[in-house]
């Protein structure tokens, strides 16, 4: 039994600190070969995979990586020292960061139990169409976290397989980001391929165009970085103008452009803040969520993302206004974790209603009073303006079902205008966009290379506090123009990849 323990405590750390005890228990590990034998035990064995996101160390990791290096995010000066690093770009011991080893550690658990899908599932004398559904789902998660994985830490080391020998867990890194990406895309294909459509979102769950959104992600992502030279994807085989066609044409499918794959399941929502609202998870904007709920026993099962956004104040119930309407829901308080950048909160134009729905300065009374407000002067009693894109407003307690958002159709639509450059098609979906927040049409007749940037300040604002900010600024390779990273000096090779894992390196003779 210790032999099996400590073999999974080798893998799925990858990254497990050294404090490890072998007596823990295993997790994310398949050898019993009376497994996958009923629709139930290929159905617990999905979701088995799909638990690993919602682990508290992934699932607040996702905006600690994602958006807190950013301009976009600060933290409390008393953050633990791990997450103040992030956020200060003080990269002397981001190879022993606890959040990223982490999140690294997370991601493989996640690539075992896909990869444990993919080679039992097949065997499985289940109804066909659910063993497809099952594939599917398993090679989309097995290609997601895989682009977790490189867009932070670069090239790192491939499992195709699953882990079931003490030597299967030194793989070695990936020769280049060509045979990265390769694998992530005939993943993506696989899944489009077994996935259905379905009728109405399902929550924590993927379908065809999950997969399709995804593709489109990842195409965007590495013609963007080539055509900017980021290191390592400016080495890529492929072609800048092919990738940028290949993510246009994917995620013309998740909008539905294309005829041969037709979805009625997608579309943009009317209203801001119907996209956030916790009672409409299956909403049409909604391709990809986490899947938590109050009702779970345990954090992971329930969220507290809520609270990492939102300050504390007084302890107590707080309510806050919805649009310019006179309604009011009530909300906790919180940690204060994850503090809006002022800088940041100032560059939203005039009448940008992102910023006057989805950021909270004012918080109010039940009756509608005014309780306590932000003020740029630092007199008010509120220490920062608040996102609010994650509110539950039947809490209970500590728990919630604030769900992280994984994919997004109105992501995927600025994916496609990036891609496709200004096409007709490409100003509606960026123009509905601006529409929605009260703001005016994108300046007409741009430039490919200058509606391309318009494209990308416009993520910056609708994809604010949703884990994706670092990312665009990355594959756009303006990581040195934060301010952090400017002051603090750093190379190229310092701050365009996190390192790997101290402990990955030390447990993986193939990276010595």
């Amino acid at each position: 039994m210790k032999k099996i323990i400590y073999l999974c405590t080798i893998y799925w750390g990858l990254a497990l600190m050294a404090s490890c005890s072998l007596e823990e228990k295993p997790y994310g590990f398949y050898s019993e070969d009376n497994f996958y034998r009923t629709e139930d035990d290929a159905r617990a064995a999905v979701n088995y995979a799909y638990a690993t996101l919602t682990y508290i160390e992934y699932s607040r990791s996702i905006f600690f990586v994602g958006d807190m290096p950013s301009e976009n995010m600060t933290t409390k000066s008393d953050a633990s020292v791990d997450n103040r690093a992030l956020n200060t770009w003080s990269i002397a011991n981001f190879n022993t960061n606890e959040t990223l080893m982490n999140f690294f550690k997370y991601s493989y658990i996640c690539i075992n139990r896909a990869n444990a899908l993919i080679k039992k599932i097949p065997d499985t004398d289940i109804d066909p169409a659910l063993r497809d559904q099952y594939l599917g789902e398993a090679h989309f998660l097995r290609a997601y976290n895989y682009f977790c994985l490189s867009r932070n830490f670069g090239l790192v080391p491939m499992h195709y397989d699953l882990v079931e020998t003490l030597s299967q867990t030194a793989a070695p890194l990936a020769a280049d980001m060509d045979q990265i990406y390769d694998f992530m895309i005939e993943d993506c294909q696989q899944a489009e391929a077994l996935l259905p459509v379905y009728p109405t979102p399902v929550m924590g769950r993927v379908d065809r165009v999950a997969a399709q959104a995804l593709l489109a992600k990842l195409y965007l992502y590495a013609a963007s970085a080539k055509e900017h030279g980021v290191p390592l994807y400016r080495d890529m085989g492929k072609s800048v103008d092919e990738m940028y066609a290949q993510a246009a044409k994917y995620a013309g499918r998740v909008l539905n452009l294309d005829p041969q794959y037709p979805q009625s399941t997608y579309w943009f929502e009317n209203d801001l803040l119907a996209i956030y609202d916790v009672f409409k998870s299956t909403g049409r904007e909604n391709i990809f969520l986490m899947s938590m709920d109050r009702t779970g026993e345990s954090e992971g099962q329930y969220s507290k993302i809520s609270k990492m956004f939102i300050p504390y104040i007084d302890g107590a119930t707080i309510w806050l206004k919805q649009g310019n309407s006179d309604t009011y829901i009530k909300s906790h308080d919180g940690y204060a974790e994850y503090r809006t950048e002022i800088g940041f909160y100032n560059q939203y134009e005039s009448g940008d209603l992102r910023k006057a729905y989805l950021i909270a300065d004012k918080i109010y009374t039940q009756q509608g009073g005014v309780r306590a407000e932000w003020k740029a002067d630092g007199s008010g009693s509120i220490p920062y303006p608040f996102c609010r894109k994650y509110i539950d407003p039947e809490f209970d307690g500590d728990k919630t079902s604030t769900r992280p958002i994984l994919l997004r159709f109105s992501d995927i639509a600025l994916v496609y205008a990036e891609a496709a450059g200004p096409t007709p098609e490409a100003y509606a979906a960026v123009n509905y966009i601006r529409r929605r927040a009260g703001l005016g049409e994108a300046t007409p007749n741009l430039s490919l290379p200058d509606f391309r940037e318009m494209v990308y300040n416009e993520r910056k604002f609708e994809m604010a506090f949703e884990g994706d900010r670092m990312y665009d600024i990355r594959r756009w390779n303006k990581t040195a123009e934060i301010q952090q990273v400017h002051d603090a000096s750093l190379t190229e090779a310092q701050y365009t990849f996190y390192p790997l894992p101290l402990t990955e390196i030390t447990l993986n003779p193939s990276l010595n």
